[in-house]
């Protein structure tokens, strides 16, 4: 529960005094709230720990987080639905790039951080908590501040894994640990090296470290290994943060701000109206890890509140693909994932991977993400959207199929694929780290279609649009083999199946005990290297190039693994001729386009095909549109 709301600032009105329509103006209430939680609840009984953190004088557990809340000045004319934003490493997404078409920013106060206004101009409120205990200040992060667990007097010590890889090629370079040593003597520990991530862990001679402090490592890289080197380091922990309680955080303030008048000190709720909460329905929103957060988040059975009641009226976990978190767990590492080269041994990448209720044929578990709301009777409708990349690097096939069968959803789920788009379009791989072009195919017009959608669907019972996603029932979901994947011989593009896989894992061994493997398929793609399945972005329908969920690494970087989760961009030959000199089978601009009108009839065709289908919005189509105008091909 909400113990105390603490107003710290109220900025209003906001970006500069724009205002949105019939809703007005915005504005910006700063602060924190203070929760409690009783270690005897049922509903508590999950967080790993809580009965070992400290308690104040009522018995319960204290945390406090900070707050945010960008409403409307006057409440009574915003909608009535709540968007919560999950904060990825306490930074903010949903006025930036990913939503609203912002900059990416903590601190969006000015007319031109409003983007589109999309959320505004609909007189949604957005809302912003901390709930990552291990998120370092600074930068406009918002932070948690949770306990962490004693054994009585003594603190809680244990050997852990901690793995650094420092791109930048630095010798020595510094690692940072998670949670500080408990003992400092070097013989205590073991720092091993490896190039990739299935080779044998080594420690020659010229590997040397040291502690700097109980939080800082600083490592002498040895010959024969280049900067993409992985370092696995062994140490006796200590002081685990309970950080399930980050869980328990956002169900806590989601559920005050949409039934609450006021907190138990009688500071009113700043969504309240008339002595009551404004707020009618509530959406989940997050990407990447705030996304793993969410779908996490359902399935350990936090979608309902100490007083029984449902939090979330939807959800819509974005690039998260099959994986859940490092959260709820003794000496967590939130933040941290798995993907074919970095911090590959990650928990939260485990059985269940579906949002339907399977037996696993591995391991012979039987769960699903949505048993326990379904249980209770709680379950949110669900959105959920990935790109090309968690395909290659989350293993996203399986969400829909188990090595042995297609997974049917249940009917409160859509699963979509933003065909062609990498991970996040919105910023640049580290210099020197990708082989390839960037890929710079948005998917934010896609998240303002489904945020709609969604609205539609919770509010009015209206239908969403149908699932877009590859399934082995239509031939789409494929093996990475290049003569299944189908991808074309690009020029300057070595193909070699590279990808994030999983295995039945203990992750109680150290280092990880791997037992069989998962089957792992990707999108099946099309004569231009383009993925079949999915929502196609109209640049894709009408395409200029070749866009992949992949990029790979350079040499001295590991040079053939996949490059984290960034994409790459293979432009088409100008004329035929050139194609012909490259030896490309991918038809040219020339070809493809006799003049620009063909090409943007074909762009436009695609805008009104999604309209219809209430995957993109009419004013997207026309931004679209415009962009085509402005950057397509002018064949000579």
């Amino acid at each position: 529960m909400i113990a105390e709301l603490v107003v710290e600032q109220v900025v209003s009105p906001m970006f500069e005094g724009m205002t949105f329509g019939a809703v007005g103006a915005y504005e910006l209430w700063i602060g924190s709230a203070r929760g409690e939680l009783d270690p005897a609840d049922a509903l508590n009984a999950g967080i790993v720990n809580l009965e070992r953190a400290p308690r104040n004088a009522r018995g319960r557990v204290e945390y406090s987080v900070d707050l945010q809340m960008l409403k409307p000045v006057h409440m009574e004319r915003g909608n009535g639905r709540l968007v919560y934003d999950v904060l990825n490493r306490g930074g903010k997404r949903a006025t930036g790039p990913h939503i609203n078409g912002g900059p990416l920013l903590n601190d969006p106060r000015l007319a031109a951080h409003a983007g589109t206004g999309f959320l505004m101009r609909r007189g949604y409120t957005i809302v912003w908590s901390g709930w990552q205990g291990n998120v370092e200040p600074g930068e406009g992060r918002m932070l948690a501040r949770l306990p962490f667990a004693t054994d009585g007097e003594r603190p809680i010590a244990k050997d852990v894994r901690e793995e650094f890889i420092d791109d930048s090629g630095a010798d020595p370079f510094v690692g940072t640990l998670t949670y500080p040593a408990a003992d400092l003597e070097l013989a205590k520990s073991q720092l091993t090296v490896r190039q990739r991530q299935h080779d044998a862990r080594c420690s020659p001679p010229d590997l040397a470290w040291r502690y700097l402090s109980p939080k800082r490592v600083e490592v002498q890289r040895p010959q024969g290994f280049d900067a993409g080197a992985i370092y696995a380091f062994f140490y006796p922990a200590k002081d685990p943060t309970v950080m399930g309680i980050g869980f328990a955080s956002v169900r806590d303030v989601v559920a005050f701000l949409r039934y609450e008048a006021a907190d138990a000190r009688g500071t009113a709720n700043p969504l309240a109206v008339g002595g009551s909460s404004a707020i009618e329905k509530a959406i989940g929103v997050g990407f990447s890890q705030s996304g793993r957060f969410l779908r996490d988040f359902a399935y350990q059975g936090f979608n309902q509140d100490e007083r029984r009641r449902q939090v979330f009226d939807g959800i819509i976990p974005v690039i998260a693909g099959s994986r859940k978190t490092n959260v709820n767990h003794e000496f967590a590492k939130a933040g941290n994932f798995s993907r074919q080269h970095e911090t590959h041994f990650t928990r939260g990448d485990q059985f269940p991977f579906s949002y339907a209720t399977t037996t696993d044929p591995l391991t012979g578990k039987t769960d699903g993400l949505l048993e326990t709301c379904r249980q209770n009777g709680t379950c949110p409708k669900v959105f959920h959207l990935d790109t090309d990349t968690e395909f290659w690097q989350a293993r996203s096939s399986l969400v829909v199929f188990d090595g042995e069968r297609h997974l049917q959803q249940p009917e409160n789920v859509r699963l979509y694929l933003a065909t062609g788009c990498q991970h996040s379009p919105h910023g640049k791989p580290p210099a020197g780290l990708t082989q390839f072009p960037n890929n710079p195919l948005p998917y934010a017009p896609f998240m303002r279609a489904l945020i709609a959608a969604m609205d539609a669907w919770i509010s009015e019972g209206m239908a969403p649009p149908a699932s877009r996603f590859p399934s082995v029932v239509d031939g789409t979901l494929a093996s990475p083999a290049k003569e299944h994947y189908g991808i074309p011989d690009i020029p300057g593009l070595a193909y070699a199946a590279t990808l994030n896989t999983v295995r039945v894992t203990d992750y109680e061994a150290l280092p990880p005990r791997e037992g069989p493997h998962y089957p792992v398929l990707v999108n099946r793609c099309d004569a231009d290297g383009n993925g079949m399945a999915g929502i196609r972005h109209p640049l894709l329908e009408a395409p200029l190039a070749t866009h992949l969920g992949w990029n790979l690494r350079t040499p001295g970087h590991a040079e053939g693994d996949l490059a984290e989760t960034w994409g790459s961009r293979f432009p088409f030959a100008r004329t035929k001729a050139e194609r012909l000199a490259a030896r490309d089978p991918r038809l040219s601009l020339e070809e493809r386009y006799p003049c620009a009108e063909a090409y943007l009839g074909r762009v436009e065709e695609a805008c009104i095909r999604l309209v219809r289908e209430r995957l993109l919005l009419a004013e997207d189509g026309e931004r679209i549109l415009a962009e085509a105008r402005a950057n397509g091909p002018v064949p000579r």
